[in-house]
């Protein structure tokens, strides 16, 4: 089945110097997909000729005027620029040309752009972001990593949902574990949100594990971990500034003396398996779940290898047809609350 996925190759720190890379590295291994680059045509002819590439079977061009600035408000964006390679590459998926679109650039806007053109899908409310991260036995999702600050209990029903789905997609599990994250594993923890929302998850047809707690997120006890926005993107941010602390400590610690240079030239191998396990580059991209097609976002500041895996990522999502799959389960849900709703009182 080929899939054709919608590249906006201006958005990131870096623009068509490293989509256009990463797309050609992507087809090398992927003849079953297209891709259509999206963006100003004099940049992205410049970045194939950098790579010595004039035309290639899997690729087509499609001009877009105006670029979206990483630091640029998402309404100024999406109201000023209607023809930005943003915009257009979501377009595209709207039309049913792309089965997905991926980007690099700024979150605010192309979150308010996709939410704007797509839709969200009936039964949902809002829009989530979902990303993967390293733990001991392998990977665990996370959803809302902030583009929800306050949520309703029915809001992490919804993102426990799409959560799943995405977990089911891209990692083809049948019945991915859900935790809810919380301040302990116990039922009498945590607001009345995470309370209510617990109840929710027990009563669905989804995999509930229960309450989980931070440090629970690496160690994989779930395949997904569900929280509000603001908790989560804190936990990202957390984490990442953690991992960069533990490298920076590591390579002063290495470079501190004859020994320990000589004691890091012994445990390179170590070192290195280390740096791969733990790479954020793997786990680039983050999916914007809950809208009426597939959109994935790239870290801003990636390489070609990192926007690499975000293609990947869209294209397993599209492949599998995650959008499909979380409104059956919508439809799974939302028919069972109106059993139990019309259930005479006995």
């Amino acid at each position: 089945m080929t899939v054709t996925i919608a590249v906006d190759v201006m958005g990131g720190d870096h623009g068509a110097k490293v989509t256009v890379p990463a797309t050609l590295s992507f087809l090398k291994t992927h003849p079953d997909v297209r891709v259509i680059l999206v963006g100003q045509q004099p940049a992205i002819e410049q970045a194939l000729t950098a790579q010595k590439i004039s035309q290639h079977p899997q690729i087509e061009i499609h001009h877009a005027t105006e670029v979206v600035e990483m630091d640029e408000s998402p309404q100024s964006a999406l109201k000023n620029k209607k023809d930005s390679s943003m915009r257009v590459a979501i377009n595209l998926v709207k039309d049913g040309i792309a089965s997905a679109c991926v980007s690099a650039g700024n979150t605010g806007a192309l979150m308010a752009t996709a939410r704007f053109v797509l839709k969200t899908l009936p039964g949902i409310d809002r829009p989530a972001i979902a990303a993967a991260l390293p733990n001991e036995k392998g990977t665990t999702y996370m959803l809302d990593l902030g583009a929800n600050a306050d949520c309703t209990p029915e809001h992490l029903l919804q993102f426990a949902i799409m959560g799943a789905m995405l977990v089911n997609s891209v990692e083809h599990k049948e019945n991915p574990s859900v935790g809810l994250l919380n301040i302990g594993s116990e039922d009498i923890k945590g607001n009345e949100v995470v309370k209510k929302a617990a109840e929710l998850l027990r009563a669905s047809h989804l995999n509930f594990f229960g309450n989980v707690e931070g440090d629970d997120i690496y160690r994989g006890t779930t395949d997904l971990v569900v929280c509000d926005g603001f908790v989560g993107n804190v936990a990202l941010k957390t984490s990442e500034g953690l991992a960069h602390m533990i490298s920076a400590f590591l390579t002063k610690e290495f470079k501190r003396n004859a020994f320990t240079k000589f004691a890091a030239l012994l445990a390179m191998p170590v070192i290195k398996a280390f740096k791969k396990d733990l790479d954020p580059r793997r786990y680039n991209g983050a999916s914007f779940l809950g809208l009426r097609g597939v959109v994935v976002k790239s870290h801003g500041g990636t390489d070609a290898f990192g926007f690499e895996h975000a293609i990947l990522k869209a294209v397993e999502e599209a492949r599998n047809n995650i959008v499909e799959k979380i409104s059956a389960q919508l439809e799974i849900e939302h028919a069972k609350l109106n059993q139990e709703n019309s259930t005479p009182i006995q």
